[in-house]
């Protein structure tokens, strides 16, 4: 795998533990509607910018991207 691909994939792996907690999810649910919103695909295509931040802005991220697509 390659490195930037492995950051990546941390990266989510933290927004989903984070959503989850913060919702009270467990994370295969978290996983699973992050997958249906394409969550997951948005946090790798920004993840120049969402890695220089606290990882709360991930779980930010992630409830916004949310939030736009159930509109």
């Amino acid at each position: 795998m390659i490195e930037a691909d492995h950051d990546k994939n941390l990266l989510v792996v933290c927004a989903v533990e984070g959503y989850a907690h913060r919702y009270n999810m467990t994370t295969s649910e978290t996983l699973k509607l992050f997958r249906e919103y394409g969550v997951t695909d948005a946090i790798r295509e920004c993840y120049g910018t969402l890695h220089t931040q606290d990882i709360d802005e991930t779980v930010y991220f992630a409830e916004d991207f949310i939030e736009a697509r159930r509109q």
